[in-house]
């Protein structure tokens, strides 16, 4: 069948028939002896958009969560993993590791609320320069750098840049 002919319309209509085609591929290899639901999410994607492909392809065959609360308990749990591993100073593989379990579930959370991370993310770092950059101008303007600013003085003019934003 012809993702044209569906009677699916639209990006929705067309993204699930492309979903439900590749799924029975995958299922056909499986079938096969080799490897199954998560074969071919694409290892150059950002890790990001890869960890929502996993994470959706998982989903399509009912290992998933059906409401966003235990999927932000997941992440809570994830997180103070994390803070005890930075707490107990091992070394940083166990470090990185507990922190890629809570971007996983961070990830997972934004699935389920129906948000691109990747695109989360870029707006994040967008603001973030936003407003970095006030703290440089209003710097500037009194003749300092932020390397000669106290951290007090730069989070006082982080927060007047949130204000102007508002």
């Amino acid at each position: 069948m012809c993702l044209a002919d569906s009677p699916e319309t639209g990006r929705d209509g067309l993204n699930s028939q492309w979903e439900r085609i590749k799924a029975e591929e995958r299922r056909q290899v499986s079938a096969a002896g080799e490897p199954g639901t998560l074969a071919g999410v694409a290892r150059a994607l950002p890790a990001l958009t890869r960890a929502r492909k996993l994470q959706k392809r998982a989903a399509h065959v009912g290992f998933d969560w059906g409401e966003p609360e235990p999927v932000i308990a997941k992440a809570e749990e994830e997180l103070a993993e994390f803070r005890q591993e930075l707490d107990s100073g091992y070394g940083s593989e166990r470090l990185e590791e507990e922190f890629g379990d809570f971007l996983f579930a961070c990830v997972n959370i934004a699935r389920h609320a129906g948000i691109d991370p990747e695109s989360a993310l870029r707006r994040a770092n967008r603001k973030f320069e936003s407003r970095f950059s006030h703290i440089e101008t209003r710097l500037a303007e009194g003749g300092k750098r932020p390397e000669d600013a106290t951290l007090e003085e730069m989070d006082a003019l982080w927060e007047e840049a949130k204000e102007r934003e508002s």
